[in-house]
């Protein structure tokens, strides 16, 4: 887990851009300035402490990198690699079979990563992991294409204006995201999960993509023995996900996803775990460390609860809007934010869950989608959007044929909730805190299993993820995998309430907001309970952090005083 930046073509230098990030890699800086290119590195020290600084140089080719190659022991021993390795770094074979197969090796690598990779054969390649799970961002610039791993290498480079992107901030208004490759500064693109570009003369030259989940049904199966092949492939992922040569432990909620990480790492592990779970400090708000104390105690892990109240909701939300620099109005951010805080100083990596919903079928919106409509049924689709901004979603979520409906709802949270939601909201709120995070469920061993399983296997009556419940209840019964959830939910309409119309006089101001919603709109938002109160407070924040460069706390109090 790093941070990279870099500027491939004559003229320009890395360093503005990986100063601007060196939070992501507490451990150091390198920045390495050839003829044609200037590569930099920030590194978080995971794996081969002394041994695995970037860039890298093997076979004649160059490498860095962000993320884990967690299947490097295998490529290792199956290419029979060993004697060439001069390094223990999980991304030195990715250039020994570079040499051997080319862009073809790409297809090989089982990790999160984001990477550069300069060949023997002179070709300069930009690669991102298939489920998005680390990020980096692109920009063609005066003949030359610089990559980094957030948008603020950019800004601080002076590379693009501080500009806002009016598509992007109104879908971030109706999903909490932004979609596709486009962000919300002009100019500047992602890299999509799972494509693979090459810089030819200054320009980004589309060459492939590996998706995230295979495009098919399976024709079903006996439940028994996909149970055994269940077990076999979660115990995998795990074990391949604790490859690290520094203290590692999870994120425990109540639900069955972190509870089934829990219960294979416990397995695997000879001493306890260490689980970290927040709670909230709020009247009526959901909160499930009851449930996660008794898988703890189950399990024996070293438990450790962090509280989450009001007073952390306004100390963090500006923390949070300075580390969404490609913004996510998720709540979730908050609790995320504050468990990496706790864990800070214990642990260097974790272990979450995110990704079983998507891939198993877990979503009250997926069984939703199932039901005739004289039952309740309706579409997965966001609801409520602008129709030109629900049009993109649907672009942007369209499966593959051949899907059934509830894969292609599946299909949909992969291509957009998951990796500009989810999988950016744990980047960024780790990273902010030198923590690597680490998602089992989205490997593509897992995917290759889990996604073409016929429907009667995820979704049955009620109850999503039927086989994981079915799993958890023989592996971990203290679980509970058949009650009913209390859900995870922020009490932050609780929170913004009793200042509720000071604040939205305030953000009705706000020149980024302005120029998405009317004052009155604003307003009209702020004196009824939840809707868009979260989201246009968070925008607020964003904007005058990001667009107008105010301090994080500045920024917060012109938007809601004193507090």
């Amino acid at each position: 887990m790093c941070g990279i930046a870099g500027v491939i073509g004559p003229g320009g230098s890395a360093r503005p851009l990986i100063e601007a990030i060196v939070h992501r890699g507490p451990n150091g800086v390198f920045v390495e300035e050839q003829p044609g290119r200037s590569l930099a590195h920030a590194r978080l020290s995971i794996i081969d402490l002394e041994g695995g600084w970037q860039p890298l140089h093997a076979a004649g080719s160059t490498v860095i990198g962000n993320g884990e190659v967690y299947n490097y022991v295998e490529l290792a021993r199956d290419f029979e690699l060993g004697g060439r390795l001069a390094t223990g770094s999980d991304f030195e074979p990715l250039l020994h079979l570079y040499a051997q197969e080319g862009p073809a090796a790409f297809d090989r690598l089982r990790g999160m990563y984001a990477f550069c990779l300069i060949g023997n054969d002179g070709r300069t390649w930009l690669v991102r992991d298939p489920f998005g799970i680390k990020p980096l961002y692109l920009l063609e610039h005066e003949g030359s294409v610089a990559f980094a791993s957030e948008p603020r290498a950019f800004l601080a480079a002076g590379l693009i204006k501080a500009d806002l992107s009016e598509d992007r901030a109104r879908e971030l208004l109706a999903f909490n995201y932004t979609l596709g490759e486009e962000t919300i500064f002009p100019g500047l693109r992602r890299l999509a999960p799972g494509e693979i570009v090459e810089v030819v003369d200054g320009r980004i030259v589309p060459r492939g993509r590996r998706m995230a989940a295979p495009a098919r049904l399976s024709s079903g199966g006996d439940e028994a023995e996909l149970l055994k092949r269940l077990d076999t492939v979660l115990e995998d992922s795990v074990r391949v996900h604790q490859r690290s040569d520094v203290p590692y432990g999870l994120f425990l909620s109540g639900g069955i996803d972190s509870a089934t990480v829990a219960t294979l790492m416990a397995r695997q592990n000879e001493r306890p775990v260490t689980a970290f779970t927040c709670g909230f400090d709020a009247p009526g708000a959901r909160d499930e460390r009851a449930q996660a104390e008794r898988v703890a105690r189950a399990l024996d892990l070293d438990w450790r609860e962090t509280r989450f109240g009001e007073e952390d909701f306004w100390r963090i939300l500006p923390q949070v809007a300075w580390a969404m620099d490609d913004p996510t109005a998720d709540y979730a951010t908050l609790p995320t934010y504050k468990l990496a805080e706790a864990a800070k100083g214990t642990l260097t990596v974790v272990l979450t869950g995110e990704g079983g919903d998507e891939l198993f079928g877990g979503y009250g919106r997926y069984r939703r989608a199932l039901r005739p409509a004289w039952l309740g049924g309706r579409s997965a689709e966001p609801r409520g959007a602008e129709p030109a901004v629900l049009a993109r979603w649907r672009a942007a979520a369209k499966a593959p044929d051949g899907l059934s409906r509830l894969q292609q709802a599946q299909w949909a949270d992969i291509a957009t909730w998951l990796p500009n939601d989810l999988l950016t909201k744990l980047d960024r709120c780790l990273m902010a805190h030198g923590l690597e995070g680490r998602t089992p469920f989205l490997d593509p061993e897992v995917a290759a299993f889990a996604f073409p399983l016929p429907d009667r296997f995820k979704v049955r009556g009620r109850y999503g993820k039927w086989l994981l419940r079915k799993w958890l209840e023989r592996s971990c019964p203290a679980a509970e995998p058949w009650a009913r959830k209390q859900g995870f939910t922020v009490p932050v309409d609780a929170w913004i309430a009793p200042r509720a119309a000071e604040i939205g006089e305030r953000i009705a101001e706000v020149a980024a907001v302005r120029r998405v919603r009317e004052p009155q709109a604003v307003r009209a938002a702020f004196a009824r309970e939840g809707g868009e109160r979260w989201p246009l407070l968070f925008f607020a924040v964003w904007s005058l952090i990001h667009l107008e460069g105010a301090a994080p706390q500045d920024a917060l109090a012109t938007v809601v005083g004193t507090i």
